[in-house]
């Protein structure tokens, strides 16, 4: 029985850490992707200023 619940807490904290490298990963994919908005944004945002003051 010992045995049996040893090999499931770590089956446990297997997945658990499997899920975090996974979330840690769409968190930094999803920065990025926001950083890459706001860029495009800003770069819109000058065209737009630019287009108006010519």
């Amino acid at each position: 029985m010992t045995e049996e619940r040893a090999a499931v807490g770590k089956t446990v904290w297997r997945v658990g850490g499997m899920v975090a490298v996974a979330a840690a990963a769409l968190m930094l994919t999803a920065c990025n992707t926001v950083s890459g908005v706001g860029e495009d944004l800003q770069e819109a945002s000058d065209n737009v200023k630019e287009a108006i003051e010519n």
